[in-house]
């Protein structure tokens, strides 16, 4: 019985993330201080802006006594080890698959160490249209939604290749 080769390699695109992300997030707390004052990169589009989020996406439950430090760890350990399970049973060569897990991986566990390190997110990016001003966000933040968005894009557009693999 041979077994195909699994896309667990692909981990290393989750690595790659993760450092990434830690990187900036280092360069961010170093060279963007105070926390809150921007500082333009393009005028009027995307400014660099020290922030700090204890919740979840938008600041949910940032408003919570600590509890919401621990739920966000346990979530991104689940949900890290259900993906990590889901590589170890796609194909290597399902990059379809491969890629937008190992981003939300890579995310997850990027927000992860910020929990744990500092009971809060670290984030940098601000994006803004006139007077409107997207939530700041990081690195990690982006290897989530981009992975998210690839995986349903993939999954409903990806369509079929020779043999029935993607």
């Amino acid at each position: 019985m041979t077994t195909k080769p699994n896309a667990l390699p692909w981990l290393l695109l989750s690595a790659l993330v993760i450092v990434l992300d830690q990187l900036s997030k280092w360069w961010a707390l170093a060279a963007l201080q105070p926390v809150g004052l921007p500082h333009p990169v393009i005028p009027g589009f995307l400014n660099w802006t020290l922030a700090y989020n204890p919740g979840a996406a938008f600041s949910f439950l940032a408003w919570g006594d600590g509890w919401q430090r621990w739920f966000f760890v346990a979530l991104a350990l689940v949900i890290s080890a259900v993906l990590v399970v889901w590589l170890a049973r796609t194909a290597r060569r399902d990059w379809r698959t491969a890629l937008p897990l190992s981003m939300v991986i890579g995310g997850a566990i990027g927000n992860l160490i910020d929990r744990l390190h500092a009971a809060q997110v670290t984030d940098f990016i601000d994006v803004q249209f006139g007077n409107w001003h997207y939530p700041v966000f990081n690195l990690a933040d982006c290897g989530i939604t981009v992975g998210a968005v690839l995986l349903v894009a993939f999954g409903l557009f990806g369509g079929k290749g020779q043999g029935g693999v993607r």
